[in-house]
């Protein structure tokens, strides 16, 4: 059997880690992934995904990783059992075990404005 999910797409936020009861650590990354195909009114469009990370991965991606950041997400997809009024609920959940980093929005950025400044040393 093999729960395994990879996920590639930008953050949505930047990432709070929070602490639980019993010491862990906790952070929830969204991420924004494109679909890789045209809507009907030809547009892409964007699914929202939350993952959770905990203790050593929730830390250091929130210590490297930024709103805007591209991550590459490796997990599993787990099911949590929650009581609502009485009545049991089962929700899904991503667990991110391994989150690595891609590439920043502010590199792109950078690397725009070096592309714009070459361009304009080249028109003299």
């Amino acid at each position: 059997m093999l729960n395994q999910i990879i996920l590639v797409g930008r953050l949505t936020r930047n990432i709070e880690v929070h602490e639980t009861e019993n010491g862990g650590k906790v952070a929830t990354l969204s991420l924004a992934i494109p679909r890789s195909f045209k809507n009907a009114e030809g547009n892409y469009d964007t699914d929202f995904v939350d993952c959770t990370a905990f203790d050593v991965v929730a830390e250091n991606t929130s210590e490297y990783c930024r709103k805007g950041d591209i991550v590459g997400v490796k997990g599993r997809i787990q099911t949590r059992e929650e009581e609502v009024d009485g009545n049991k609920q089962y929700t899904k959940q991503i667990v991110a075990e391994k989150v690595t980093f891609l590439s920043s929005k502010k590199e792109k950025e950078d690397e725009n404005e070096t592309s714009k400044d070459n361009d304009d040393e080249m028109e003299m």
